[in-house]
């Protein structure tokens, strides 16, 4: 399906694809969509009937009919108070209705993300990546349950006004009108150039969140090295890029508005003299001047709401585009998890694999057997394809040659994402998130009792948790702030250990640990002769304690 009107060279999509699109998320926000409109339906109704009842209310004053005066302003004030009950339930289900469909949908595109596939390497910052899942996903959910019901309403108060104005004067409500054709015939022009300049001005509000999502990350590194100054100067350069394309965005509104208002005005000022003319030819009642007055204005309002919603299909269809670009990256394999019996293993045969830029295998042709309930130390330079073969291990990426396959006594599998819940891993670094102890420790199990939280603790040797005035409830802040390095380190690993699973990998994952400590935690994992276990390490203290290790470099090999 083609649609020329909407249809501009700038698109990612088209517009069919793009509606498609919005029409799939239109359908979980239905009912707010259905109150809106209801809503604004009514108070179109009412405001046609306030037209009415003021213009009998003068006309009975004036004498020009027959009729109570009292009972015509009781009338006027009882549809008031009508108006009034219409306009704070559309607030309601503004607010109340609306933060739900927002939140459903960023639900949606934060778990469409999660369980997709990865590929080493972001295509997007995360700070772009918070921007559309904030400003685009609440444009498109305000558009589908806000903009679009509440312009079926402004249409039926267009409608209903022009029908009222036409029963009074056939030939003031097509003079009224007159300045539609002509907006529609350039609406094209102004679509393609307003869909530039808001994509611009979108992209650049992701490149300001993004450096100060950076900056405040590293504020730390930041400090140290003394690059306040600089930071401030990056982040007024992506700033002053924003207010640039809003700068151009602005004019050309601006310029466009001014245009389609003084076409409005002419009508408006059309309107009055021919109304005045009629009245001062006898022709036409006062009250029925004020109903005239009142009945193009309430056709010009809705052209005007009308004309507004260019621009809001130029935002939303930017938006839409922004949040499709979230979800190219296809999903990882889906179904059940496929759990194995401990112990097992995991057997790789052949494998290599290169990164898309790369210009040669990080893993060339690889061998090796990490066998149920054996400990592997695997080491190797920095660049020689360690975390590589930790996230080949996890199905994080797929090998392009060879195959992996994870075992036990009774079968073997060709790995998949669906079998990651065989593994526990320990990542390098401070890996805890803000949140309690008690928090992050639940990550690894969200049923785990008090008494499984503290045998994990003193398995990796985290006592000193039990010594803190607030015990598992202390608050950390974002990687475990508050925490030293080799604290943060140990209570990652008793959130692992809560996981309890067959295989389990460990990154680096006691380097900020003294020697004593290390040793004892060492002992207190490999206590349990059913878990296989693999460590990612430059330290031969680690290796002491292993069966069999592999060398990643040039030449893989193995011990």
């Amino acid at each position: 399906m083609k649609i020329s009107w909407l249809h501009t060279p700038e698109m990612k999509y088209s517009a069919s694809t793009l509606l498609k699109w919005l029409w799939k998320a239109w359908r979980g926000n239905r009912l707010q969509a259905i109150l809106n409109a209801s809503i604004g339906l009514m108070a179109v109704g009412v405001s046609l009937l306030q037209v009415w009842a003021v213009k009998h209310a003068i006309d009975v004053a004036s004498g020009a009919v027959d009729g109570n005066i009292y009972w015509s302003v009781a009338f006027m004030g009882l549809l008031i108070l009508v108006d009034f009950a219409l306009h704070i339930a559309s607030i309601w289900v503004r607010n109340l209705l609306g933060i739900k469909a927002q939140n459903r949908m960023q639900q949606r595109m934060l778990d469409r993300i999660l369980r997709s596939e990865w590929h080493g390497k972001e295509a997007r910052h995360s700070g772009d990546v918070l921007n559309r899942l904030e400003g685009d996903v609440s444009n498109v959910v305000s558009f589908l349950t806000e903009t679009l019901p509440n312009s079926l309403s402004v249409l039926a108060m267009f409608i209903g006004a022009f029908c009222y104005l036409f029963s009074m004067d056939r030939l003031l409500a097509f003079v009224t009108v007159a300045i539609i054709p002509i907006f529609l015939s350039v609406s094209k022009i102004y679509v393609a150039r307003m869909r530039r300049l808001t994509r611009q001005v979108r992209d650049s509000d992701s490149k300001v969140q993004s450096v100060l999502q950076e900056t405040i990350q590293n504020r730390m590194l930041i400090k140290t090295l003394e690059s306040d100054s600089a930071m401030v100067g990056r982040l007024e350069d992506t700033q002053s890029e924003l207010r640039q394309n809003v700068v151009k965005r602005t004019k050309f509104s601006v310029f466009s508005n001014l245009i389609l208002n003084f076409g409005f005005a002419l009508g408006y000022l059309v309107a009055f003299l021919w109304a005045a003319v009629r009245m001062s030819e006898r022709t036409l009642t006062f009250g029925g001047m004020t109903a005239f007055l009142q009945l193009v204005n309430k056709i010009q309002g809705p052209a005007r709401n009308l004309a507004k919603l260019v621009p809001a299909f130029v935002s939303v269809f930017t938006a839409a585009e922004r949040l499709m670009e979230l979800e190219e990256n296809p999903l990882e394999e889906q179904g059940d998890p496929i759990e194995m019996g401990s112990p097992c293993g995991v057997r790789m045969k052949g494998v290599s694999y290169a990164y898309e830029d790369g210009e040669r295998n990080v893993i060339d042709r690889l061998d090796f057997d990490f066998r149920p309930g054996s400990c592997t130390a695997v080491l190797g330079e920095t660049g020689a394809g360690k975390t590589t073969l930790v996230r080949m291990i996890l199905a994080l990426l797929r090998p392009q040659s060879g195959t992996i396959e994870i075992y036990n006594g009774k079968k073997s599998l060709a790995l998949s994402p669906r079998m990651r819940c065989n593994f526990v891993y320990v990542p390098q670094g401070n890996t805890l998130m803000s949140g309690t102890i008690r928090d992050n420790l639940r990550l690894g199990k969200l049923d785990a009792s008090d008494e499984e939280m503290q045998e994990a603790l003193r398995q990796s040797c985290a006592d000193f948790v039990r010594d803190l005035p607030d015990g598992l409830e202390t608050v950390c802040s974002e990687s475990g702030g508050g925490l030293s390095e080799g604290q943060a380190q140990r209570i990652a690993i008793a959130r692992a250990l809560l996981r309890n699973r067959a295989v389990m990998l460990f990154d680096e994952a006691t380097s900020a640990l003294d020697p004593d400590t290390e040793r004892q935690l060492l002992k207190n994992i490999l206590d349990s002769s059913d878990k296989t276990i693999i460590f990612i390490t430059h330290r031969m203290a680690v290796v002491d304690y292993c069966d069999q290790v592999l060398k990643i470099g040039s030449s893989n090999g193995q011990d």
